[in-house]
């Protein structure tokens, strides 16, 4: 039982570190990213095959951020023109794109087989601690990425950031440099992403384009929205709410009889579908809510266009 809650808690951990990228590039500049999953798959397929050829698992971490920081970057320089839904789109279907790339390019990816025998870090070494090891070191990313981003998002970039979100048109008559703004956000949740996918490949050592699929992306999402859509600490506990649904959902089978893996699996993406639903319809706003800049108060508008730039990120 304690393995389980370990493995689990470590994967909160991820997806906490997911929804932290998409607070920066959604919550603070506004720019829907619905291709998280593609730079996850970026970040953990560029760390594997790196530690494959001989490199540092270290290395492997910070170069799949920095691929998928830079293709984030690269990628809304091409996409500069869109917004709102029009954006979403083209993130939906870019992050496809690269799942179908990961499956197709064989000689790089092993397709469908996927790549296995990813190698952990000290696992030989801290033998029956590697579990802790992993899940203190996943958290302790996750608590340094919230208190880095909760300073850069308190200072003058983080309010132009929320200028740009709130009215494109009026950041730039401030003078201020729209794209760069953008391009900055979307490059730092990127390598959140990025990250998040190479602690993920070394941690299970087997990733496979099965893993970074469309449903991940409505997890984060959810757990953004349920927490605060710009609340640093309403991403972290948004993931923890989330998994804890999706985990509960897999003990559905001893209180409800007649269920087949199959049903048990579809009743994990009906209870995520409903939460999300009760989630939109009571708490729009999320459970931490957002903040007025100005007068540091809870926002009671549940629209998020509707509110105020947020006071603090955090």
């Amino acid at each position: 039982m304690t393995s389980y809650l370990l493995f689990i808690g470590t994967i909160t951990a991820i997806y906490a570190l997911l929804s932290l990228g998409l607070v920066v590039s959604w919550g603070q500049a506004g720019m829907v990213n619905l291709g998280l999953v593609g730079f996850f798959g970026l970040g953990a397929y560029c760390s594997a095959l790196l530690t494959y050829i001989g490199a540092p698992i270290g290395f492997g971490w910070l170069a799949g951020a920095a691929l998928a920081a830079a293709i984030g970057v690269a990628f809304c320089l091409l996409t500069r023109t869109l917004r709102g839904d029009y954006l979403a789109i083209v993130t939906l279907g870019f992050g496809e794109g690269l799942r179908l790339v990961e499956l197709n390019e064989r000689w790089l990816t092993g397709g469908s087989d996927g790549i296995s025998g990813i190698r952990p870090p000290l696992k030989e070494a801290l033998s029956d601690l590697y579990p802790w090891f992993y899940f203190t070191l996943a958290w302790a990313v996750v608590a340094l990425a919230a208190w880095a981003l909760s300073r850069i998002l308190a200072s003058p970039f983080g309010r132009a950031l929320r200028a740009v979100r709130d009215d494109e048109k009026v950041a730039a008559v401030a003078g201020k440099n729209v794209l760069r703004l953008k391009c900055q956000a979307f490059g730092i949740g990127a390598a959140l992403f990025g990250f998040a996918g190479a602690l993920y490949a070394h941690f299970t050592s087997y990733i496979s384009p099965d893993n970074f699929v469309i449903q991940l992306t409505i997890y984060i999402f959810l757990a953004v929205t349920a927490g605060g859509y710009s609340r640093l600490v309403g991403a972290i506990f948004g993931s923890l709410a989330v998994m804890t649904i999706l985990e509960s959902s897999r003990f559905a089978a001893e209180f409800i009889p007649g269920l087949s893996a199959v049903q048990i699996a579809s009743l994990r993406e009906f209870t995520i579908a409903v939460a999300l639903i009760m989630i939109m319809q009571l708490r729009p706003q999320g459970v931490f809510g957002l903040r007025n800049e100005r007068a540091g108060a809870n926002a009671s508008d549940g629209a998020p266009h509707a509110t105020a730039v947020p006071a603090t990120p955090n």
